[in-house]
């Protein structure tokens, strides 16, 4: 299981980004995260950059699949839904579903969702 953004698990430092000029301006191999937008997926791919998406609908985590997201990042609802898809698809793309607390890692094992990130991670990035 994959867990981001607890003080007691290491993971990987990520960078939010909300357009093309603020992706020039990280370091080379950073891990980028942002909210889906068309345009930043078909950058990322085209230039085989490392990132993760924010998304809002299945349609959405199919496109960020598709582009080699590293991680689909969703809601409660939505996470069970598109494990369910990734799992059948066998997508290389990983769901995570955010948490509010280590209380809710339990509920993300037994729902068997790829894993969880913290909703405080996803909210203080630049």
């Amino acid at each position: 299981m994959i867990i981001i953004g607890d003080s007691l698990v290491p993971f990987e430092e990520f960078y939010k980004v909300s357009n093309i000029n603020e992706i020039k301006d990280t370091k080379p191999n950073s891990l980028l995260f942002f909210a889906y937008n068309e345009e930043l997926l078909k950058y990322c791919y085209k230039e085989k950059l490392n990132f993760f998406v924010y998304i809002s609908s299945i349609k959405e985590g199919l496109y960020a699949s598709s582009l080699n997201s590293k991680y689909i990042v969703c809601s409660n609802s939505l996470a069970k839904q598109m494990q369910k898809i990734a799992d059948n698809y066998m997508f290389d793309t990983k769901v995570l579903k955010v948490i509010y607390k280590s209380d809710d890692l339990e509920e993300v094992a037994l729902e068997e969702i790829d894993g969880a990130i913290y909703s405080e991670a996803l909210k203080g990035k630049n």
